[in-house]
C-alpha cells in the first residue's frame, strides 16, 4: 500500500508548459461550486484575498491510485500539500488570506479527505469543470477521469483579479513569510520559491 502522505524521491519534476500565461489579469469567474462546507461558494464574490489551490485528486488509503500516477509530473502529492495548507493555515489567516482547496471529484469523495485530514478550510468541487473551463486550466486524463493540473491562483475583490498564479506543487512552508510581518501579502507571496515553480503576476 502506498504511502499518500509521503512524497517520492524520483518524482519527475513538472515543467511550465506556458498553460497558465493567460491568467494573470484575468477575473475569477463567477460560477458557483459546491462546498464541503455544506453551501455553495462563487470565487468572484470571495471578498479580500484569496489562495485557491487546484489540484488533480486526494488519494484515499483504502484504494490504490491510478496506474503510472507517479510518473505523471505534477500529480502526486495532492495529500501533503493540503496538509501543509492545513498546517499553515493560521499564517494565512493573520494575512486576511481565505484558504480553498479545488479539484474536479465530487464534494463526497472531497469530504471523505477534508475530515480525514481535518483540514480547517472547505474543498470546492469543479465536477462540471465550469471553473475550469472559464479559466482554461491546463488538464489531463486517466482512467477516465479529467484532472486539473496542480496550479495555485492568488485573487483580491474588489480587484477580482489572479494577481499570481503558481504552477507545479509545493508545500504550504515553501509559502509562510519568515520575517517582515509588516509586509502586505502580495509582497509576502512573491518570495521566490522553489526551482520547479514560476510566479505570473499581474503588471498593474
Amino acid at each position: 500500500m502506498q504511502n499518500i502522505h509521503e512524497l517520492p524521491k524520483d518524482l519527475p519534476v513538472p515543467v511550465d508548459d506556458g498553460a497558465c500565461d493567460h491568467l494573470p489579469g484575468v477575473a475569477l469567474p463567477a460560477v458557483v461550486l459546491p462546498s464541503t462546507g455544506g453551501r455553495t461558494v462563487n470565487p468572484a464574490q470571495i471578498p479580500g484575498w484569496v489562495v485557491i489551490y487546484c489540484y488533480p485528486m486526494t488519494g484515499r488509503p483504502d484504494r490504490t491510485l491510478p496506474d503510472g500516477w507517479d510518473q505523471i509530473p505534477g500529480a502526486r502529492g495532492c495529500t501533503p500539500q493540503s496538509c501543509s495548507f492545513r498546517d499553515h493555515y493560521r499564517e494565512l489567516q493573520a494575512l486576511n488570506a481565505q484558504v480553498f482547496g479545488l479539484s474536479t471529484q465530487t464534494t463526497d469523495y472531497q469530504r471523505e479527505a477534508a475530515e480525514r485530514l481535518h483540514l480547517p478550510f472547505e474543498l470546492l468541487s469543479d465536477s462540471s469543470f465550469a471553473f475550469a473551463q472559464a479559466l482554461r486550466l491546463p488538464m489531463f486524463e486517466v482512467e477516465g477521469m479529467r484532472l486539473i493540473k496542480r496550479v495555485t491562483l492568488i485573487a483580491k475583490r474588489p480587484i477580482g483579479t489572479s494577481m499570481m498564479c503558481l504552477r507545479g506543487y509545493m508545500r504550504m512552508g515553501q509559502l509562510r513569510r519568515a520575517d517582515r510581518p509588516q509586509a502586505s501579502f502580495p509582497r509576502f507571496a512573491r518570495r521566490p520559491l522553489a526551482r520547479n515553480v514560476k510566479w505570473r503576476r499581474h503588471s498593474a
